[in-house]
């Protein structure tokens, strides 16, 4: 293995300036041809949130001594995940595009080879909650088509935005209370329906945690799952439900099962009655909205009356009959399917619990790589960071430190996590091996991806309530400005 690269020589880095990256003694840089053509279409990287692309990146452990550094200011903080795609065509040309949206609701398109801004989206009535509490921390997600991405507002709206010039073609308001319940989580995708959910500001009631669908074409409503008051299947004023709160505002939101088609969402806290009020719970959608399946801890209502959500983090899909299930308690529960589908809901059935990484609240999305070896979960949280190889049911842990985290991603054989601190690690998974760690600025839910010889990372927190923000770009030779130059000459009409 490789020793740990240090890069501190780019922490006085200048804003919009490349920079070269130092090798430690014992690590040659390689400039192999990046990859190209490999999208990042939504947080989490597919519709299970399983952060763990499986496509080549091109950057390793030998390859990352040759990255090179930009910082790019942006017209907002992005408190969330780029999302990126490759070739598409803006202004006439070709371009590998980062999409962002800021905390309140503009979405900006910067070319991902010389850190240019190729349009901005704003939202009507952006300048009535700029600089407000009134925040969106939702990640955009992309069409499968590629000319158009899915984005959110503070104002309680989803937006259908053409990639080629950022213009709207729909907008709907998936919230009758913008002003109370939040697009805090990512939005989802998948067989023509955009998927979004909502939690609160502040937890001030009332307000209602509720999924919707919309109609990617049309952008109309097409479902709506209520946690509390859950038999009434529409958008409801939050002040219409006798019970409030059970907000879905983990940063995956909606995770979808690929090979079913069905939503699992987690809840945070609320009443539970395991009829028509589903507050500290795991609860499985299939296509139409209709319930099939929850999962409760016996003290559910402990949980609520200290305000330990178990819905801090969305479900982790680990096989095709488990998940697991973190939460602000420092706990994660392994539950199987078979007793989510029960005929009668119950408190309680998880198979195994372990420890959080450091025992403190999880408020992460974990990753979970899975191959026909093995399955692996990664996750981290404000004091640590953790790797549990899943076997015959059960996490077995395999390495533990003590450095902060948000949501892990593996890609190209890397995990990387991002310290809020500041501070981008970069391990080898197995071992947990520290690699490197790519100086940057401190950040909240901010969380990288990486794809075709880059890594992207936002900095910055919602609470800052500012009007300004960072996005951060490492680049492997041939991805750099003089690169993108060229190949814009190259593409240009005749």
């Amino acid at each position: 293995m490789p020793s740990r690269l240090t890069f501190a020589s780019l922490a006085a880095a200048a804003v919009g300036v490349v920079v070269g990256l130092s090798v430690s003694a014992g690590v040659a840089a390689q400039e192999g041809t990046p990859p190209i053509g490999h999208d990042w279409t939504r947080f989490g990287w597919d519709a299970r949130r399983s952060n763990a692309s499986t496509d080549p990146t091109g950057i390793t452990a030998e390859t990352l001594g040759a990255l090179q550094f930009q910082q790019v200011r942006l017209d907002g903080t992005v408190d969330a995940s780029p999302i990126y795609l490759s070739a598409v065509s803006i202004g006439g040309a070709s371009h590998d595009t980062f999409f962002v949206t800021t905390t309140y609701g503009k979405t900006i398109a910067v070319d991902a080879d010389d850190g240019s801004m190729l349009w901005t989206y704003t939202p009507p009535g952006y300048d009535t909650w700029a600089g407000t509490y009134q925040y969106t921390t939702a990640t955009p997600v992309a069409d499968p088509g590629r000319d158009f991405i899915y984005t959110a507002s503070p104002d309680g709206y989803i937006q259908k935005l053409a990639v080629a010039d950022g213009s709207a073609v729909w907008r709907t308001a998936i919230t009758r209370s913008p002003d109370r319940e939040r697009i805090a989580a990512s939005l989802n995708y998948f067989r023509g329906r955009v998927f979004a959910t909502t939690g609160s500001y502040f937890d001030a009631p009332p307000y209602q945690g509720h999924v919707a669908a919309l109609d990617a074409g049309s952008g109309a409503l097409a479902n709506v799952w209520n946690a509390l008051c859950s038999h009434r299947a529409q958008l409801i004023d939050p002040t219409e439900c006798a019970e409030s709160d059970a907000g879905i505002w983990g940063r995956a939101g909606a995770v979808i099962d690929p090979t079913t088609g069905h939503v699992f969402v987690a809840t945070g806290n609320g009443h539970w009655n395991g009829r028509r009020y589903w507050g500290d719970a795991v609860l499985e959608l299939d296509s139409t909205f209709e319930l099939v399946g929850s999962y409760t801890p016996r003290d559910t209502n402990t949980l609520e009356d200290l305000d330990l959500d178990l819905g801090s983090t969305a479900p982790v899909l680990l096989d095709d009959g488990h998940i697991a299930q973190g939460g602000k308690d420092g706990r994660i529960r392994v539950v199987t399917l078979e007793k989510m589908h029960a005929e009668t809901p119950q408190r309680g059935g998880e198979i195994q619990t372990v420890a959080t990484p450091s025992g403190s609240a999880l408020l992460t999305a974990p990753a979970v790589s899975r191959t026909a070896a093995a399955v692996w979960m990664f996750a981290a949280d404000d004091y640590g960071t953790a790797a549990w190889r899943f076997r015959d049911g059960r996490l077995h842990e395999r390495w533990r430190n003590s450095t902060p985290g948000t949501s892990p991603v593996s890609a190209g054989g890397l995990l990387y996590v991002y310290d809020g601190r500041g501070g981008l690690h970069i391990y080898e998974p197995g071992s947990g091996q520290e690699i490197a760690v790519l100086p940057c600025g401190r950040g909240h839910w901010n969380s990288p991806i990486v794809a075709d010889g880059r890594i992207a990372l936002p900095e910055g927190g919602a609470a800052e309530q500012s009007l300004g923000g960072v996005l951060d770009i490492w680049r492997l030779p041939g991805r750099t400005l003089d690169a993108a130059a060229a190949r814009r000459r190259s593409s240009a009409p005749r």
